[in-house]
């Protein structure tokens, strides 16, 4: 079988040697030697100032909400994974979708502002397989009307962006660490802000809102990592190199073999230095990727429609029409990427897809 993607594994022994801290000191969890030290060697990786890593991709959205929600409406994207939307509405909010570039695939930016009511209190975009959002017109839109700024960065583990990282702008990102992602911990997440008050009560809001044993800031849950995962982090990281490296080869390949098709290829926006996380392709018909998606399967090669059903047509929320998210959605079809797929088999892949498109 070949997978959409494949969890990268260190070598056994190193994460057994990494792992072997935390028996010598007798620490699992609640930020231990090994979360610290993974988080010391992100910040600088990442050259971000706050970083807070967590036990999944999710949590940083919910907390980001309770903090920024205030149960008011949330303009966001209906092109993404469906914990964008649930979390809106887990916090006790309410999702208002603004259509999708069908280039770029991130939420339109030219339609946000006509989408913001008296109720609106922050905009939650995603940077979609990692392809950035307008972020310098999204960040003029809130500021204009006093809105609060999260980006859901799930797939932005190492882009940057006018040579900077992306988890850098808005008032939070938050990224996911899960084990298909090219950085992983098995699961795990974090969540990344530049102001030193929005970093405070994002950690006390991961750790039960904790001041202290006996003392409390506030209201919080746990959202706390563990030893364990962050050893796992710890033994990915010196491979991060390779894996983007590995990564990019089978990008360049599909590309170059898939570019004479009737095929629509994600356009990463200028000035950017993009990570190699996912490689969508949109068919000019929802007939034509369900007959490719049905000839991969028969050659036991598992592609996957990401993101499908496009969130506006969730059965928890009120309806609303997104034409291009939802035309977008019924023919895009994300193809296998991992380290370690080789040329054999990206050329078994191609060839499917070009007979079946060509027939």
């Amino acid at each position: 079988m070949i997978n959409v993607t494949k969890t990268f594994f260190p070598p056994l022994e190193e994460y057994h040697a990494i792992l072997k801290t935390a028996w010598d000191v007798g620490w699992l969890t609640n930020r231990g030697v090994l979360v610290l030290e993974l988080e010391h060697k992100l910040k600088q990786y990442l050259k971000v100032k706050n970083i807070i890593i967590t036990n999944n991709g999710t949590i940083p959205l919910q907390i980001a909400l309770k903090l920024f929600g205030n149960n008011g409406e949330i303009i966001t994207t209906p092109f993404s994974y469906v914990a964008t939307t649930s979390s809106i509405v887990w916090e006790g909010c309410t999702p208002v979708f603004v259509d999708i570039n069908p280039d770029y695939l991130t939420i339109d930016e030219t339609k946000i502002e006509q989408a913001i009511t008296k109720k609106t209190t922050a905009i939650l975009a995603t940077h979609v397989f990692g392809n950035p959002c307008h972020v310098d017109a999204i960040d003029a839109i809130a500021k204009k009307h006093g809105l609060k700024v999260i980006y859901d960065a799930a797939h932005c583990f190492g882009v940057n962006y006018k040579e900077q990282s992306l988890f850098n702008y808005g008032d939070v990102s938050t990224c996911s660490f899960h084990a298909t992602k090219l950085f992983q911990t098995g699961e795990g997440g974090a969540m990344f802000c530049k102001d030193r008050d929005v970093y405070n009560k994002l950690y006390y809001s991961h750790n039960f809102g904790h001041d202290g044993h006996l003392e409390f800031h506030g209201l919080g849950i746990n959202g706390k990592i563990s030893e364990l995962q962050a050893a796992m982090g710890l033994a990915v990281f010196p491979y991060l190199k390779t894996i983007l490296k590995e990564r990019k080869i089978v990008v360049e390949y599909y590309l170059n073999h898939l570019k004479e098709l009737d095929l629509k290829c994600l356009k990463i926006r200028e000035h950017t230095e993009w990570n190699y996380s996912y490689f969508p392709v949109v068919f000019s018909s929802e007939k034509d990727l369900l007959k490719v998606e049905r000839a991969l399967n028969e050659n036991n090669i598992n592609a996957r429609r990401y993101f499908y059903p496009s969130l506006n047509k969730l059965p928890y929320i009120k309806e609303q029409t997104m034409e291009i998210s939802e035309s977008i959605s019924s023919r895009v079809l994300c193809l296998p990427l991992y380290v370690g797929l080789d040329e054999n088999n990206l050329k078994i892949i191609v060839n499917i897809i070009k007979q079946q498109l060509q027939c």
